[in-house]
This record gives structure tokens, sequence and C-alpha cells, in this order.
């Protein structure tokens, strides 16, 4: 079976959509598929895998791959389309672009979810064609770095851009007493300039804050070794890889209280906070150095979710999409 995965992130991108694509391909190959992935500007000739039209598009973003979704009718009648949701699709273009929104959902033959809480937000009429597949991730390698005494690291990762509200760790442990041992570490690209001033900014004024940049994934993850905590302070996540990641290497996870969270970590999840919160956020890593049973209570909930985010069970999922949209492997 030929498989087109489109992605509005190009060659050599960092965002997630882009993971996303090469992951899921990785996974297709593995049951047999042969896969191309193309960018969502590509002229439908492009998305052609070993010369032949694909039995299954698989589109990520309703929204930015609007335009793809529509020439996929069009050029591959006989092909079936499968959308994928992001984040900023649910809980963004869906209110501010409602007819684009609505026209991708009903181009598509099966609708892909990467989080369980997706059923509060969209419409009843298309959640019988909703699957979700949840992102899969790889336990930390033997020889990585592990936390050590002096700092006791809270690891940001995640692009600078309004949606992730990146600073939110940063602005919490501003005013904490001289002894603390909580540092932010952040990790990833500013989306633009004013994003990257602000860093650059909060760097000189909070001696606690460390701002990386966009590093390769074989450093993001020995520093996640490193840290004893991570802060996902979003404001929005359609379900965010980087929580799989957190779950697999056991790394406790604070966390803005949205569905796009909830719905990989669960509603009894102890580590919440409501977002945009900084007092609230604040609290919680002050707890966690004060209470080393609190950081391990969370441990062990994000232990307990691991296996949702497995590579095996990410290919399951696809097979079972493939099997929706009335294909066989």
């Amino acid at each position: 079976m030929k498989v087109a995965l489109i992605t509005p992130a190009g060659r050599g991108s960092h965002a997630g959509n882009r993971a996303t694509a090469t992951r899921w391909a990785a996974r297709l190959r593995e049951l047999g598929c042969g896969v191309r992935i193309a960018g969502h500007e590509d002229a439908p000739a492009e998305w052609r895998v070993d010369g032949r039209p694909p039995d299954l598009v698989m589109a990520l973003h309703a929204w930015r791959s609007h335009g793809a979704i529509l020439a996929c009718r069009q050029a591959f009648p006989a092909a079936a389309l499968a959308v994928v949701l992001t984040g900023t699709d649910v809980y963004r273009f869906q209110h501010s672009h409602p007819e684009t929104f609505r026209e991708s959902l009903a181009t598509a033959d099966v609708l892909i979810g990467l989080h369980d809480a997706l059923d509060v937000d969209l419409p009843a009429s298309v959640l019988p064609r909703l699957h979700v597949v949840h992102q899969s991730a790889l336990p930390l390698p033997a020889g990585v770095p592990r936390p050590g005494r002096r700092h006791l690291n809270v690891l940001v990762v995640g692009h600078l851009r309004e949606e992730k509200d990146p600073l939110r760790a940063a602005l919490a442990v501003r005013d904490l007493p001289s002894g603390s041992r909580l540092r932010v570490i952040q990790l990833g690209a500013a989306h633009d300039e004013g994003w990257a001033g602000a860093a650059r900014d909060e760097m000189a004024a909070n001696p606690r804050y460390r701002w990386l940049g966009d590093l390769p994934r074989w450093r993001v993850r020995r520093w996640m070794g490193r840290a004893r905590l991570m802060v996902i302070s979003s404001r929005m996540e359609g379900g965010a890889n980087v929580v799989s990641e957190a779950c697999v290497a056991g790394l406790p996870v604070l966390a803005s209280d949205i569905l796009g969270n909830r719905g990989l970590l669960g509603d009894g999840y102890v580590g919440y906070f409501p977002v945009v919160d900084t007092a609230a956020l604040g609290d919680l890593l002050r707890r966690a150095e004060a209470e080393p049973a609190f950081i391990e209570g969370l441990r062990r909930q994000v232990t307990a979710r691991a296996p949702l985010f497995t590579p095996d069970a990410e290919r399951e999922a696809l097979a079972r999409v493939i099997a929706a949209c009335g294909l066989s492997l």
C-alpha cells in the first residue's frame, strides 16, 4: 500500500508536524507501506509513491493543509483521506476560520486526533470518524547524564511562541529564596525576534533561567536525563509529543490544565496548574523542591502512562486507521 504524508512543516524543520510525519513514516514502513512525505504546497504529482498514486493520503493540520486536502480529492479521487487535527486546528482555527476547518473535516474519510479528550471540543457529528493515535517516544539511552545535586533542573522543551506560554516557568522562579536549587532550562527556537529578545532579557534579569536555543535531538534527550522536572505551560496543545517523551523517560511533569494535556496525562494526574498562573506553578515548584515524595508520586504517575506511548502502540493505532479507511495492509 502507498501512503502520502502531507505536512505544512518543510524538510529540515524541527516543528512538531514534521517530527510526527517522519515518525509515522517509520511506523507505516514497519507495516509494509511505501511512504512519501510531501509539503502541503507541493503539487499532487509530488505525492506519488514509487511513481504510483497513493492509496491513502494523511494530511497533517486541517487548516494549514486545507488546500492540499481539497487537491487530494481532485487529483486522487480513489485515495482514502485522513486528516490529522492539531492543537491550533481544534482550539484556534475551528473558531477563527470555521468554514475552512469544517470543509477539511467534511472532506476527510477519517479524522486523527493525538489525545483522548478531543470529544469535548469537536462537533458530535464527526466523532464516529475520529481515531486517536498517541505519539510514541523511545526510552532515554544508557549513559545519559543523571540529575546532579547542585541544581534541581526544571526543563522546558518547545519553540518559543504564544501558544506555548514559554516563559511561564522562568517567571515562576524569579523570586525564590537564595537557597533554592531550582533552575529553569529552556530548549527550543524562538518563533521570531520578539520572543528571542524576551528570552534574552529574562536571562539578564533572572539568574535561575537559561535559554539554550534550538538543540539537536540527542542534546535535548541528555537534558531530559539531567532534569528532575519538566514544565509544559502551553495555552493550547493537540497532544504534545514532549509529554510522551517525558512519560517514557519517567520524567515528572508539571502541566497547564488544558484538555490537550489531560488527554495524555489523565484526569487523575496531580501535577496540573491553571493556565498562565505564575503563582500556582511557583507553588508546585517549591513543593517539588521541599517534598521529594511529591516528585516521586508524579514519577509513578507518568511511568504508568508510558505504555500508551510505545512505538508498538503507535503502529497498531495507525493500522486501525488504515482499516477504518477500508484499506488492507
